[in-house]
């Protein structure tokens, strides 16, 4: 964690919605005029797609799998040196990896490839992570210990799965049969990796439909926000102020002592109502010099 360089990052899996958080967080970055650097979870893949095409077919033929889930895909020490970097020094490197077609042409180049490595802007007030792993931990690995604000992102798994089929198929391309391979090839990594940032996180949003998601293989829409309920984990953070979430917020109720729970059509509302005050602590202890230890809010 950094005084002078502050880390927030959104971390969830593929398809759990990290989006619409992020869209969040940016809205507030402008309303407080605040400069960030961003950092995309993706561009830490180690492979291009044609040579993770490769490198599963090979684990395949060794009876082994791979997926972007785990360590073998993923440079984990070099998303843990972006961050010591920034956090020590307000500099790193970043690039960006190129998904669709939209993507890759303003760059003359094929999706599933990478921009080359660049400096990140200078002066900037705080650097944002979207993407798989803003709080993964592990023997030769830390990238969570540098985040001042890690926030989670945690669909329950059916609804994560039906996010992530028909993303994946009517945005990049993919067959349902191939992203449906990918989950399957992804499990064991999604546990051991995935999973355990959710309990280093300070905030967890999962959404929690209402409707019936029992079989996401065949489902053929997303469930909507008012289809859901969002349920917001609280750790870490000192003298949250309830009453005034459930004052402000219609329909919310607490759950459990450090829960409060949100209609879906509330969820935006709900990030940036309980995220501004947060960031805006973050920002405010970094003009003044003051450490940063738990937030309070």
């Amino acid at each position: 964690m950094s005084v002078q360089h502050p880390i927030i990052a959104v971390t969830g899996s593929s398809g759990a919605g990290t989006t619409t958080t992020s869209q969040a967080l940016r809205h507030i970055f402008r309303t407080q005029d605040i400069n960030a650097a961003f950092a995309e979870g993706d561009s830490f893949h180690r492979y291009s797609r044609p040579e993770m095409d490769l490198a599963i077919r090979k684990a395949q033929e060794q009876g082994r799998h791979i997926s972007y889930f785990g360590p073998e895909a993923n440079d984990f020490a070099r998303l843990e040196a972006l961050f010591r970097e920034y956090s020590e020094s307000g500099d790193g490197q970043i690039r960006r990896y190129l998904h669709s077609f939209d993507d890759a042409v303003p760059y003359n180049q094929m999706p599933g490839t990478f921009t080359p490595w660049e400096p990140l802007p200078e002066n900037t007030d705080v650097l944002f992570y979207e993407g798989l792993h803003g709080g993964v931990s592990g023997a030769d690995y830390d990238v969570a210990q540098y985040v001042d604000l890690l926030i989670g992102m945690v669909p329950i798994v059916n609804l994560e799965w039906i996010q992530k089929l028909l993303r994946d198929t009517s945005e990049r391309g993919h067959s349902r049969e191939a992203v449906t391979q990918s989950i399957v090839r992804s499990m064991e990594d999604y546990i051991h990796h995935i999973v355990p940032q959710f309990s280093r996180t300070h905030i967890n949003f999962q959404r929690v439909p209402t409707v019936d998601t029992s079989n996401p293989f065949s489902a053929k829409d997303i469930p909507s926000l008012d289809e859901s309920f969002v349920v917001i984990r609280f750790r870490g953070i000192k003298n949250v102020d309830f009453p005034y979430y459930l004052q402000m917020i219609d329909g919310a109720f607490m759950s459990r002592m450090n829960t409060l729970v949100v209609p879906g059509g509330k969820m935006v509302f709900a990030m940036e109502l309980i995220l501004a005050p947060l960031i805006e602590e973050i920002i405010e202890r970094k003009r003044r010099g003051e450490p940063l230890d738990k937030l309070s809010r």
